[in-house]
């Protein structure tokens, strides 16, 4: 299993949100490349990155800073937060971007996704976030109306090869990961399935692993100390 440390970004700075809340928002450090390059001492090979704010905006505030990330690092970068369009997608990926996560307008966009993924295949990863059993979008901001489940089984007919599901109650609340969620998924669906949200101990590691989910993304629990990150990356092989 991959672990996939994350840096949100608001206003150029790392930060955290409290259940997808941008009014419960902790800022970490001012400059997130710094954080990069820990990640990177402590082991890390690919790095998880959101822009917040363009996840409420569908723009793209925080692109040259993703970018420099990835020039200075040289990490496998995952970079998510209102990518909305196939121009913003082929900017990413001309820029090395390594994967583009499609939120919202996997969601709302027809044909979107089969676009993107016919031109760009396994550069292109959907990022599901989960609340109540529906589908999320627009920043966790609004209920979609449509079942969890049946999406991610729409995404894997079109060929989406990789979902970084997220449980919105879990995410930043410090309490454990969604394990039977996690389980349920990986045992339905072939794609590539990373957790995310509530990866809080190196239990939660521990128990991804034997799923054998494709990978983890911990945020929170980096940034307050409870997981060391050498540790979970080692636990994760």
């Amino acid at each position: 299993m991959l672990i996939f440390p994350a840096i949100d970004l608001y206003e150029g700075q790392a930060v955290r949100l409290y259940k997808g809340d941008y009014n419960q928002k902790t800022v970490y450090n001012d400059n997130p490349i710094e954080v990069a390059y820990e990640f990177q001492k402590s082991g890390a090979k690919q790095i998880h990155l959101v822009d917040l704010e363009g996840a409420k905006s569908g723009t793209t505030p925080n692109f040259d800073l993703i970018c420099d990330i990835k020039s200075k690092t040289g990490l496998f970068c995952e970079v998510g937060g209102g990518i909305r369009n196939m121009d913003v997608i082929k900017k990413y990926v001309e820029s090395g971007i390594d994967r583009v996560i499609l939120g919202t307008a996997a969601v709302t966009e027809k044909g979107f996704v089969e676009e993107a993924v016919a031109k760009y295949g396994d550069k292109i990863a959907i990022g599901i976030d989960i609340k109540d059993g529906f589908v999320a979008i627009k920043g966790w901001q609004e209920n979609s109306g449509i079942n969890a489940m049946d999406f991610c089984e729409k995404m894997q007919k079109i060929g989406v090869c990789t979902m970084i599901c997220t449980d919105i109650s879990k995410d930043g609340a410090m309490q454990g990961t969604n394990r039977h969620l996690y389980k349920t998924l990986s045992e339905k669906f072939d794609m590539q399935i990373v957790a995310s949200g509530g990866v809080s101990s190196i239990d939660d590691v521990k128990s991804l692993r034997q799923m054998d989910i494709y990978g983890a993304i911990i945020g929170k629990a980096y940034y307050t100390g409870a997981i060391n990150l050498s540790e979970a990356i080692e636990v994760a092989k």
